[in-house]
């Protein structure tokens, strides 16, 4: 009997650990009394660097903080802290951190959330002039210049591919309706066109 209750104890808790996973974004498929799995892209492979990768590596996680956005280099840091516990990084290579300024009013992490699980946005955007207006756009990609962040993205008013700046963006808001399946498929469309002129 005790050991029944501790069963059902460990199963509850296993159910409720997943649906903080779940709610957290990881990408677990399933349901309490059938079974569960963890889609394959979410899972990467062992990977074993030799001495020039690993300092690829390493001067590539510093130089995250020059694209301006606080939660890549959040998740630059804790990275190279996960690759540092594994193999020995070099202590000999560093990267400035000068980069583009923060948007002050957008948070990045919601832009690239959006793009990852293919969410339509949603802005009131301020263009070059001063002009206002108010866009749904089905977001593709993150584009990171030395000077400015820019958001590549299909816009519905436009019904066109267009490029917006995050500093210029006056909230930014994700929506409901999913494009899913479609991303793939609309960034090889803009790389196609744009990916030669970054």
């Amino acid at each position: 009997m005790h050991g029944n209750r501790n069963g059902k104890n460990s199963k509850r808790t296993i159910y409720r650990d997943i649906a903080t996973l779940q709610a957290r974004r990881v990408p677990i498929d399933g349901e309490a009394g059938i079974g569960y799995i963890i889609r394959a892209s979410y899972d990467l492979p062992a990977v074993n660097f030799d001495v020039e990768e690993a300092e690829a590596v390493s001067v590539a996680l510093q130089m995250i903080a020059r694209t301006g956005d606080r939660g890549l280099e959040r998740a630059a840091k804790r990275a190279a802290a996960k690759l540092g516990d594994a193999m020995v990084f070099s202590d000999t290579l560093y990267s400035s951190n000068w980069g583009p300024a923060l948007p002050a009013q957008i948070d990045m992490s919601v832009l690239r959330d959006a793009i990852r699980s293919e969410r339509k946005l949603r802005f009131d955007y301020r263009d070059a002039a001063g002009a206002h207006s108010l866009r749904t756009v089905l977001p593709v990609s993150v584009i990171y210049y030395s000077d400015a962040i820019v958001l590549a993205a299909w816009c519905e008013l436009r019904q066109d591919f267009r490029h917006f700046r995050p500093d210029r963006m006056i909230g930014a808001h994700v929506l409901e309706q999913r494009f899913e399946g479609r991303g793939k498929a609309l960034r090889r469309a803009w790389a196609d066109v744009h990916l030669g002129t970054i």
